[in-house]
């Protein structure tokens, strides 16, 4: 049987609540797989290898494109919660009766409205940069650096997920050689795709200061591994924060001098410490 990598996946496709997913699926089979929910304009083409290929040594990991996104058919919603509810029916239409889910950024918001809408497929969530719902992003800088023109375009991704510090740069200069190894991919996200994920966002984040607003995650019983950067200018560092204080059962990992993709510029700690976090027994919810 053949082996295959983050490079080497296929693409292959499913169909689930009229829609064609996209989708990648490698690693040791047998056991829980993780499935990813991807970042903001982000495709299968940008999860970074050292992360996927490290997770994939000791589990079966799937990445797939969202509705409307990229690759996958139809149109991407203007909510989290139905971006949701479009990954459980693509989880269902795998077979997958029990997963862990991991979420990066907007793919974090969209995680947990997973384990809301289906809290019994859920074994373990990882949460990468990200917060909940009605988070403060008064300090986020991400309209003017998504707003800013960059020559080469890829250089984006160096002043959004990476800190301005020259070891960082250089480990995001060392991330964006990774993932454009391969030679067969993704389209880029549609505007249409664009315009509903910053609607979704608008909408997760209003109503800061409402009570009882982060209910929903007490709610959550899943082991819960939350990472941050100490300095994220996307999505404040104290979200996480947030997070690990009101979830029931969550642990955070803070990186120093990180930005956004804490876990791009530390590949190997951040699958060593994820591998043991996803391989303890499971405990009862």
């Amino acid at each position: 049987m053949t082996e295959f990598t983050h490079e080497t996946a296929p693409t292959q496709f499913v169909e689930a609540n009229g829609i064609r997913f996209a989708y990648r699926r490698f690693g040791k089979a047998g056991g829980v797989p993780i499935v990813c929910n991807q970042h903001f304009i982000g495709t299968l083409d940008h999860w970074d290898p050292a992360v996927t290929d490290g997770l994939a040594k000791t589990r079966e990991v799937i990445l797939f494109d969202n509705a409307g996104v990229a690759s996958s058919s139809g149109e991407t919603p203007s909510s989290f919660e139905a971006m949701a509810a479009n990954a459980v029916a693509f989880i269902g239409a795998l077979g997958i009766t029990r997963t862990d889910i991991m979420g990066f950024s907007i793919g974090g918001m969209v995680a947990q409205e997973i384990v809301v809408h289906a809290p019994d497929l859920v074994r373990k969530l990882i949460l990468v940069g990200t917060g909940p719902r009605s988070a403060d992003m008064s300090t986020s800088q991400s309209s003017a650096i998504f707003g800013a023109i960059y020559d080469p375009p890829e250089r984006l991704w160096l002043k959004a997920l990476f800190a301005p510090s020259d070891a960082s740069q250089r480990a995001g200069m060392a991330f964006l050689e990774r993932r454009l190894h391969r030679a067969d991919r993704d389209p880029p996200v549609s505007q249409q795709a664009t315009d509903a994920q910053l609607a979704a966002l608008g909408k997760y984040v209003a109503g800061g200061g409402q009570p009882g607003r982060l209910d929903y995650l007490k709610s959550m019983r899943q082991p819960t591994l939350v990472v941050q950067g100490s300095f994220d200018v996307i999505i404040p560092t104290y979200c996480s924060w947030v997070l690990q204080q009101t979830l029931p059962d969550a642990r955070l990992i803070l990186y120093p001098d990180a930005n956004h993709a804490s876990f791009y510029q530390y590949p190997e700690l951040f699958v060593a410490e994820a591998t043991l976090f996803l391989d303890e027994p499971d405990r009862p919810l």
